[in-house]
């Protein structure tokens, strides 16, 4: 199992990563979901996040963009896997676990630090959460 820092990362950097390990058979687990980073203007951020959450499917049925912050990770995730409805892409997607804080049982595991560049206009992802 592998345990990623998603504090300071770019939401796509982190996103890539998780897909292409989970893919090769790997179980990930990210912990500090809420502080990572959406780059980008926040003004037109705040609204694409919000059109998207006022606009929902027919009757009960989606597509439904949550507001927590475990879920917007894993979504930008699904979005990076083959598939991920059906056959390998969904297996991959089983494999993977978002926490906004670190659980008990991952304090003491061995945690991967993605490296990450000099970043301009950012925002965090738990300032689009409700």
């Amino acid at each position: 199992m592998k345990v990623v820092q998603g504090k300071g990362v770019p939401l796509g950097r982190l996103a890539s990563f998780a897909a292409k390990e989970a893919l090769k058979g790997e179980e990930i687990s990210i912990i500090n979901c809420n502080e990572v980073i959406i780059t980008g203007n926040y003004k037109s951020t705040k609204e694409n996040f919000d059109t998207k959450r006022s606009r929902v499917g027919s009757g009960q049925r989606g597509p439904k963009h949550s507001a927590t912050t475990e879920k917007i990770v894993k979504r930008a995730i699904r979005g990076m896997l083959p598939n991920a409805r059906e056959g390998r892409g969904r297996i991959a997607l089983k494999k993977i676990k978002c926490y906004s804080k670190v659980p008990k049982e991952l304090e003491k595991e061995k945690v991967i630090e993605i490296p990450t560049s000099k970043k301009i206009k950012y925002s965090l992802v738990k300032e689009f959460t409700k």
